[in-house]
């Protein structure tokens, strides 16, 4: 099977308007605004945006860029996507949500605070996301090519628990979907998972940024996590290199307008502002794949696998919430709670 390290100049090319995201989205719930005082100036309007702590560069840019384009501030919060979920559904006062997982999405609009057809446009409410990678030291000294290779005898893996973290759920679908061929087989698929949390998974990070400061820090062999996360720790100088599975999984972040927003016409007008070719091709520059395919094309530097399976070929978020991932039925939530007492 074929693996992948990233060149410096790929590197260079994606992660140019990175902030360096493993340490600068640690702690939930940091707050960051971005347009600067010109643009508060000719809107008025500062937009709350509640996102999950892997998009911070992503909003960074989209911030700047909306700014620019003659719209307001974005004040964003970020911590892991379903705490962030749970606070806007207890009241936090977002304008704008951003999650890692369609489902966080959903909680809101079964608690009448997003509509219904959030994801009825264009892009269908994910406008941009990213793939699985696996990190690793610097040299791979594990010598890390694909999946078999995280079930060997000594590999430790780090990944945050599914149970708080939507960066989670992705890493774990990434194996399920290949060891079970898209589903065809589901009990190859939690195969694989039941051995990869039981033997090689030693430590339960709430969030990707807490599982990226934890591999920083020593833990670990493999960091699973999403490529844009790779590509800037790589930028900022971080002793890692990142493989590229011969199959893994596309993950696709949930961007929507609160229907209780303080300022609806605005929120909007910044959803559409990341949907719009300029938004697009900010998330691109920042290290994340855009969901406008010919915004996409246009970057090449983003590889395309041999196998990239989807939450649709899952059968759905639905389904795979209802299988893997619910709290008193999932088959791979079951297997945390048995592992984590």
């Amino acid at each position: 099977m074929n693996s992948r390290r990233v060149r410096p100049s790929r590197i260079a090319a994606l992660a140019l308007a990175c902030a360096m995201m493993l340490t600068g989205c640690a702690g939930g719930g940091a707050s960051d605004a971005t347009g600067g005082a010109s643009a508060s100036t000719k809107s008025g309007t500062a937009l709350n945006v509640y996102a999950f702590s892997v998009a911070k560069p992503a909003f960074d840019a989209l911030g700047q860029g909306y700014a620019a384009s003659g719209g307001g501030t974005v004040q964003a919060s970020y911590g892991p996507s379903g705490d962030q979920s749970r606070k806007v559904a207890a009241g936090a006062p977002a304008d704008v949500v951003a999650f890692s997982l369609a489902p966080d999405v959903t909680r809101l609009v079964t608690a009448g605070l997003v509509a219904s057809d959030w994801n009825a446009g264009t892009l269908h409410g994910t406008p941009f996301g990213s793939v699985v990678v696996m990190v690793v030291r610097k040299g791979n000294p594990k010598g890390i090519k694909d999946w078999p290779d995280l079930l060997a005898s000594g590999v430790s893996v780090v990944t945050p628990n599914p149970l708080s973290s939507g960066s989670a759920q992705w890493n774990l679908l990434a194996p399920y979907a290949a060891a079970s061929d898209g589903g065809k087989n589901p009990a190859a698929g939690l195969a694989y998972v039941s051995s990869l949390v039981k033997d090689h998974i030693h430590s339960q990070p709430a969030s990707a940024a807490e599982a990226s400061e934890s591999f920083r820090q020593g833990t670990g062999d493999v960091l699973l996590s999403y490529e844009n996360e790779a590509i800037a720790a790589i930028k900022a100088g971080e002793a890692v290199e990142y493989v590229v599975p011969h199959q893994t999984f596309k993950i696709e972040n949930a961007v929507a307008v609160v229907s209780k927003s303080s300022h609806p016409d605005a929120a909007r007008a910044f959803v559409a502002y990341v949907e719009s070719p300029s938004g697009q091709e900010a998330v691109a520059r920042a290290g994340y794949r855009p969901a406008d395919a010919s915004v996409l094309a246009a970057h090449p530097e983003f590889v395309q696998p041999a196998k990239l399976w989807t939450i649709a070929d899952l059968g759905g978020w639905p389904a795979v919430t209802a299988s893997l991932f619910d709290k008193s039925t999932g088959a791979i939530t079951q297997l945390y709670s048995k592992v984590t007492g």
